[in-house]
């Protein structure tokens, strides 16, 4: 079994109150998960309205198509233009 797991942070631009900002981050989150059928979640910068920080885990069987799922996840958030991606980060864990 392959754990894929992803740390994005986001600068939202033009987010003033913290319900602009949770708008933002759901529809990015449900796009995500309707698109790729992975967990994803809101896991930080939980109190500043112009960041963010989406935390996304996927199961697979090989780990050069979980580290394909997961660089297509961080490109697919980019792509949407809803925010500016700030900084990814990927871990393949093998079990």
């Amino acid at each position: 079994m392959v754990v894929g797991l992803g740390h994005v942070t986001l600068r939202l631009h033009g987010c003033h109150s913290l319900k602009e900002k949770r708008t933002v981050v759901k529809a990015v989150i449900a796009r995500v998960r309707d698109k790729f059928n992975v967990s994803a979640a809101d896991v930080g910068a939980n109190d500043m309205h112009q960041r963010a920080e989406i935390g996304v885990a996927a199961v697979g069987n090989d780990h050069s198509h979980m580290n394909g799922v997961m660089d297509t996840i961080f490109n697919f958030i980019e792509a949407m233009g809803m925010a500016e991606v700030l900084d990814t980060d990927m871990e393949i864990i093998t079990l």
